[in-house]
Protein backbone atom coordinates (compact mmCIF):
# COMPACT_ATOMS: atom_id res chain seq x y z
CA UNK A 1 0.00 0.00 0.00
CA UNK A 2 1.23 3.43 -0.85
CA UNK A 3 2.35 5.44 2.15
CA UNK A 4 2.64 2.45 4.49
CA UNK A 5 5.78 0.89 5.86
CA UNK A 6 6.17 -2.81 5.02
CA UNK A 7 6.40 -3.81 8.71
CA UNK A 8 3.39 -3.40 11.02
CA UNK A 9 3.42 -0.79 13.79
CA UNK A 10 -0.01 -1.67 15.22
CA UNK A 11 -1.83 -4.96 15.73
CA UNK A 12 -5.14 -6.32 17.00
CA UNK A 13 -5.47 -9.37 19.24
CA UNK A 14 -8.50 -11.55 19.88
CA UNK A 15 -9.58 -15.16 20.31
CA UNK A 16 -12.44 -17.25 18.95
CA UNK A 17 -13.87 -20.41 20.48
CA UNK A 18 -14.82 -23.02 17.87
CA UNK A 19 -16.71 -26.25 18.25
CA UNK A 20 -14.69 -29.41 18.03
CA UNK A 21 -15.49 -32.75 16.45
CA UNK A 22 -14.95 -36.32 17.60
CA UNK A 23 -11.50 -36.27 15.95
CA UNK A 24 -10.41 -33.09 17.72
CA UNK A 25 -11.91 -33.95 21.10
CA UNK A 26 -8.88 -35.55 22.68
CA UNK A 27 -5.81 -33.37 22.80
CA UNK A 28 -6.17 -29.76 24.01
CA UNK A 29 -9.93 -29.59 24.06
CA UNK A 30 -12.07 -27.91 26.69
CA UNK A 31 -15.35 -26.16 27.46
CA UNK A 32 -15.65 -22.38 27.17
CA UNK A 33 -18.26 -21.53 29.80
CA UNK A 34 -18.71 -17.98 28.55
CA UNK A 35 -19.57 -18.95 24.96
CA UNK A 36 -20.98 -22.39 25.84
CA UNK A 37 -18.70 -24.10 23.31
CA UNK A 38 -16.82 -27.39 23.69
CA UNK A 39 -13.70 -27.37 21.56
CA UNK A 40 -10.65 -25.20 21.04
CA UNK A 41 -9.84 -21.52 21.03
CA UNK A 42 -8.04 -19.82 18.15
CA UNK A 43 -5.91 -16.91 19.27
CA UNK A 44 -4.71 -14.56 16.52
CA UNK A 45 -2.86 -11.29 16.16
CA UNK A 46 -3.54 -9.34 12.95
CA UNK A 47 -2.18 -6.14 11.46
CA UNK A 48 -4.48 -3.20 10.71
CA UNK A 49 -5.28 -4.63 7.27
CA UNK A 50 -6.53 -7.87 8.84
CA UNK A 51 -3.68 -10.17 7.84
CA UNK A 52 -2.61 -12.77 10.41
CA UNK A 53 0.77 -12.05 12.02
CA UNK A 54 0.63 -14.92 14.50
CA UNK A 55 -1.71 -17.61 15.75
CA UNK A 56 -1.97 -20.22 18.47
CA UNK A 57 -4.63 -22.83 19.21
CA UNK A 58 -5.36 -24.18 22.67
CA UNK A 59 -8.16 -25.64 24.77
CA UNK A 60 -11.27 -23.47 24.95
CA UNK A 61 -11.28 -23.48 28.75
CA UNK A 62 -7.96 -21.62 29.04
CA UNK A 63 -8.24 -17.90 29.79
CA UNK A 64 -7.34 -15.30 27.15
CA UNK A 65 -4.94 -13.44 29.42
CA UNK A 66 -2.92 -16.56 30.27
CA UNK A 67 -2.55 -17.77 26.67
CA UNK A 68 -2.11 -14.40 24.94
CA UNK A 69 1.59 -14.03 25.88
CA UNK A 70 2.44 -17.06 23.74
CA UNK A 71 1.02 -15.58 20.55
CA UNK A 72 2.38 -12.08 21.30
CA UNK A 73 5.88 -13.48 21.89
CA UNK A 74 5.63 -15.35 18.59
CA UNK A 75 4.60 -12.15 16.78
CA UNK A 76 7.25 -9.97 18.42
CA UNK A 77 9.99 -12.41 17.38
CA UNK A 78 9.05 -11.68 13.75
CA UNK A 79 7.71 -8.12 13.93
CA UNK A 80 9.53 -6.10 16.59
CA UNK A 81 8.12 -2.90 15.07
CA UNK A 82 4.69 -3.33 16.69
CA UNK A 83 4.21 -0.47 19.16
CA UNK A 84 0.42 -0.48 19.66
CA UNK A 85 -1.97 -3.33 20.40
CA UNK A 86 -5.76 -3.05 20.15
CA UNK A 87 -7.61 -5.50 22.39
CA UNK A 88 -11.06 -6.12 23.83
CA UNK A 89 -12.11 -6.09 27.47
CA UNK A 90 -11.07 -9.74 27.91
CA UNK A 91 -7.42 -8.68 28.06
CA UNK A 92 -7.23 -7.37 31.60
CA UNK A 93 -4.59 -5.44 33.48
CA UNK A 94 -2.04 -8.22 34.13
CA UNK A 95 -1.70 -8.82 30.38
CA UNK A 96 -1.54 -5.10 29.58
CA UNK A 97 1.18 -4.56 32.19
CA UNK A 98 3.13 -7.58 30.92
CA UNK A 99 2.92 -6.25 27.36
CA UNK A 100 4.20 -2.81 28.40
CA UNK A 101 6.95 -4.21 30.62
CA UNK A 102 8.17 -6.93 28.25
CA UNK A 103 7.85 -5.34 24.79
CA UNK A 104 7.05 -1.67 25.55
CA UNK A 105 3.76 -1.96 23.65
CA UNK A 106 0.85 0.34 24.48
CA UNK A 107 -2.54 -1.37 24.66
CA UNK A 108 -5.82 0.27 23.77
CA UNK A 109 -9.01 -1.32 25.10
CA UNK A 110 -12.47 0.19 24.62
CA UNK A 111 -14.67 1.47 27.41
CA UNK A 112 -17.67 -0.69 28.25
CA UNK A 113 -20.84 0.74 26.67
CA UNK A 114 -24.36 -0.69 26.66
CA UNK A 115 -25.52 -2.23 23.38
CA UNK A 116 -23.47 -2.81 20.26
CA UNK A 117 -20.99 -0.28 18.95
CA UNK A 118 -18.20 -0.83 16.44
CA UNK A 119 -14.88 -0.22 18.15
CA UNK A 120 -11.98 1.57 16.48
CA UNK A 121 -9.57 -0.89 14.80
CA UNK A 122 -11.06 -3.86 16.69
CA UNK A 123 -13.44 -4.75 13.88
CA UNK A 124 -10.42 -5.74 11.78
CA UNK A 125 -9.69 -8.88 13.80
CA UNK A 126 -13.39 -9.81 13.80
CA UNK A 127 -13.44 -9.48 10.00
CA UNK A 128 -10.40 -11.78 9.82
CA UNK A 129 -12.21 -14.39 11.91
CA UNK A 130 -15.16 -14.08 9.50
CA UNK A 131 -12.86 -14.53 6.49
CA UNK A 132 -11.29 -17.62 8.05
CA UNK A 133 -14.61 -19.12 9.20
CA UNK A 134 -16.14 -18.82 5.72
CA UNK A 135 -13.87 -21.63 4.58
CA UNK A 136 -15.59 -24.94 5.06
CA UNK A 137 -12.74 -26.70 6.82
CA UNK A 138 -12.43 -23.85 9.31
CA UNK A 139 -16.11 -23.70 10.34
CA UNK A 140 -15.30 -26.21 13.09
CA UNK A 141 -12.09 -27.61 14.45
CA UNK A 142 -11.59 -30.88 12.56
CA UNK A 143 -7.88 -31.26 13.31
CA UNK A 144 -6.49 -33.85 15.73
CA UNK A 145 -3.72 -31.64 17.14
CA UNK A 146 -3.56 -27.92 17.98
CA UNK A 147 -0.51 -27.61 15.73
CA UNK A 148 -2.56 -28.79 12.73
CA UNK A 149 -5.30 -26.31 13.60
CA UNK A 150 -2.73 -23.53 13.77
CA UNK A 151 -1.30 -24.54 10.40
CA UNK A 152 -4.81 -24.46 8.89
CA UNK A 153 -5.21 -20.84 10.05
CA UNK A 154 -2.09 -19.92 8.09
CA UNK A 155 -3.17 -21.96 5.04
CA UNK A 156 -6.58 -20.25 5.11
CA UNK A 157 -4.97 -16.83 5.34
CA UNK A 158 -2.63 -17.63 2.43
CA UNK A 159 -5.65 -18.59 0.35
CA UNK A 160 -7.47 -15.36 1.28
CA UNK A 161 -4.44 -13.20 0.46
CA UNK A 162 -3.94 -14.93 -2.91
CA UNK A 163 -7.60 -14.32 -3.73
CA UNK A 164 -7.15 -10.63 -2.93
CA UNK A 165 -4.05 -10.34 -5.10
CA UNK A 166 -5.59 -12.16 -8.06
CA UNK A 167 -9.38 -12.06 -8.05
CA UNK A 168 -11.07 -14.81 -10.03
CA UNK A 169 -14.17 -14.47 -12.20
CA UNK A 170 -17.29 -15.55 -10.36
CA UNK A 171 -19.46 -17.80 -12.56
CA UNK A 172 -22.61 -16.89 -10.57
CA UNK A 173 -22.27 -13.18 -11.26
CA UNK A 174 -22.35 -12.17 -14.89
CA UNK A 175 -18.96 -10.79 -15.78
CA UNK A 176 -18.04 -9.67 -12.25
CA UNK A 177 -14.86 -10.58 -10.46
CA UNK A 178 -15.04 -11.72 -6.83
CA UNK A 179 -12.62 -10.27 -4.32
CA UNK A 180 -12.90 -10.05 -0.52
CA UNK A 181 -11.80 -6.41 -0.89
CA UNK A 182 -14.83 -5.72 -3.09
CA UNK A 183 -16.74 -3.59 -0.58
CA UNK A 184 -13.80 -2.05 1.27
CA UNK A 185 -12.73 0.50 -1.33
CA UNK A 186 -9.41 -1.25 -2.00
CA UNK A 187 -8.52 -2.62 -5.40
CA UNK A 188 -5.99 -5.36 -6.21
CA UNK A 189 -3.77 -2.72 -7.84
CA UNK A 190 -3.57 -0.83 -4.51
CA UNK A 191 -2.19 -3.88 -2.70
CA UNK A 192 0.79 -4.49 -4.95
Amino acid sequence: MAGRTPLPSAACIDSQSVKGTAESGGEASGFDGHKKVKGRRRHIVVDVMGYVLGATVHAADEAETTTAPAVVTQVMALYATVAMMFADLGYKEPFKLWLKKTFNIDTETPQKVPGFQAVRKRWVVERTFAWISRQRRMSRDYERTPESSEAMIYVSMIRIMLKQLLPVPNPWRKGSIYSPLENTGYTPAMIS
